[in-house]
């Protein structure tokens, strides 16, 4: 049985510009006491950087500070801790906004307080602008039509099983991709996908960067917010 005493909210804040903040967030963060947002261990809360401009003064605000490196990622123990700060200020009456780049059920970081807490307190989660969106949007580029498939892939994937997952589908969009850069290119030229294919980086942020996946160096220093879009040979939309 769930407390009553206060609710926690997810709030999606969209892929970037703070302007693609739903309405219906941007009304909670006006009501809650209390907001809370994932940060790296080193560096500034891009979470709190996308929604700074809607935040109102007086707001409690608890920083989720989590290792982003390999293997280390998501930190059990910190979230156990941070779930339980949050805990105290739903006990005092006092509701809660986590805030997730996106959406939070879309490799969301909300995720992992949702899990710890969503059984004790009342919960709601309210969907973001996904990056899946904006990239398409940026890029100006139909993700599928009709029946055609669309997968979504992380990445950091092993490359045999990213092959045989694109290999598979009418059209992907893969995710994360970072320090994979070049695995991913490599894959996409055995598929004779690469010239079917679109580089978007940081989209609807100010320095967004969309390219033709082929135009892009396989060294290139890709940030983890980038995704390619990718589509076979025959998978026009129609």
């Amino acid at each position: 049985m769930t407390k009553k005493n206060a609710t926690l909210y997810g709030l999606g804040i969209g892929p970037g510009d703070p302007e693609l903040m739903t309405l219906k967030a941007h009304r909670l963060l006006q009501s809650v006491p209390v907001v809370a947002y994932p940060a790296p261990d080193t560096g500034d809360s891009l979470a709190r950087a996308i929604a700074a401009p809607h935040l109102p003064d007086g707001l409690v605000e608890i920083v989720i500070k989590t290792p982003m490196t390999p293997g280390n990622f998501p930190a059990n123990d910190i979230y156990d801790h941070y779930a339980t700060e949050i805990s105290v200020h739903l006990d005092a009456g006092r509701d809660v906004a986590v805030l997730c780049e996106g959406d939070p059920f879309l490799y969301g970081s909300f995720m992992y307080v949702f899990e710890r807490l969503s059984g004790n307190y009342r919960t709601e989660v309210v969907p973001g602008v996904s990056s899946l969106g904006a990239v398409a949007a940026a890029a100006k580029w139909p993700l599928v039509s009709r029946n055609q498939i669309l997968t979504i892939l992380p990445a950091p994937l092993d490359e045999a099983v990213l092959e045989r997952r694109l290999a598979e589908t009418d059209a992907a969009a893969i995710m994360k991709v970072g320090r994979h850069l070049e695995k991913v290119k490599r894959v996409l030229k055995r598929l004779g996908l690469e010239e079917n294919a679109q580089y978007i980086e940081r989209a609807s942020m100010a320095d967004e960067k969309v390219s033709a996946l082929k135009d892009v160096s396989a060294d290139a220093a890709a940030p983890y917010f980038s995704m390619i879009l990718v589509r076979q040979k025959d998978g026009a939309v129609t």
